[in-house]
């Protein structure tokens, strides 16, 4: 008799294991194919962001070394190509180069419209930023202190990494528009800032002593000085890594 209840007892289980892997066995089945599929995805997809990555820079190069040529048509077509194909960093800093050469051209307008663009097209304020910040120095003879303001506002908050820069800025811009005492008192807060560049330090040093002598008459070549700083950081050593999802 104990066998007999044994073997029904065992073929119960059976019956049971039968059932529930018929039951889960699909289930299980659908989950590692939607999980090999997304696996196979991402592989594609890392693998074609390498592959734009590994595009971007050699057109990046290609622009550099037509800069150096004295070819600055052929520069911007490089770096044409280096915005298309690139990641947001390759894109920003083409773009900040597009910058240069429009500058360079006496096309302020065209220069300010890529700077907007290269700020806009990444994420990393240690990219972003400086092409706000250029955007902003090119903007002054032409824009009211409001949109100034509205421009370098966001740069000279605490803890942007350009916010000195920015700060100097804002002060210039008011200081063009005749608000004299609040533009000494941000380049007096730069001067004795213990955080402050060195050079802006120099810079706002030079700029209240004109204050105080009545007449900042150095405030256009100073801004005219800014206007002409390099506006793209330097080509990275390799191929910026695509960015992950």
């Amino acid at each position: 008799m104990v066998d007999v209840f044994e073997q029904v007892e065992e073929e119960l289980r059976s019956d049971r294991y039968k059932r529930l892997a018929r039951t889960w066995l699909p289930v299980a089945g659908g989950v590692l194919l939607l999980a090999l599929i997304a696996a196979l995805a991402f592989w594609g997809w890392d693998s074609w962001q390498t592959s734009k990555a590994d595009k971007a820079s050699v057109a990046y190069d290609r622009g550099l070394e037509s800069l150096q040529a004295n070819n600055p048509v052929g520069a911007d077509a490089a770096f044409i190509q280096a915005a298309k194909d690139g990641n947001g960093a390759y894109r920003s800093m083409a773009l900040q180069q597009r910058a240069a050469i429009a500058v360079q051209a006496n096309r302020i307008p065209e220069a300010i419209a890529h700077l907007d663009e290269a700020a806009k097209a990444t994420r990393d304020p240690l990219l972003s930023d400086p092409a706000a910040l250029k955007a902003a120095w090119l903007a002054m003879d032409t824009e009211t202190l409001e949109q100034i303001e509205a421009r370098l506002e966001p740069l000279a908050r605490e803890g942007r990494p350009f916010s000195a820069f920015a700060t100097e800025a804002l002060a210039m811009a008011r200081l063009q528009h005749g608000q004299v005492a609040p533009a000494r008192e941000a380049l007096l807060l730069l001067k004795n800032g213990l955080d402050t560049p060195q050079i802006i330090t120099q810079r706002a040093d030079i700029a209240i002593a004109a204050i105080d002598a009545g007449a900042p008459a150095n405030l256009g070549a100073i801004v005219r000085a800014q206007a002409a700083l390099p506006v793209a950081p330097p080509a990275p050593a390799a191929p910026a890594a695509p960015a992950r999802p």
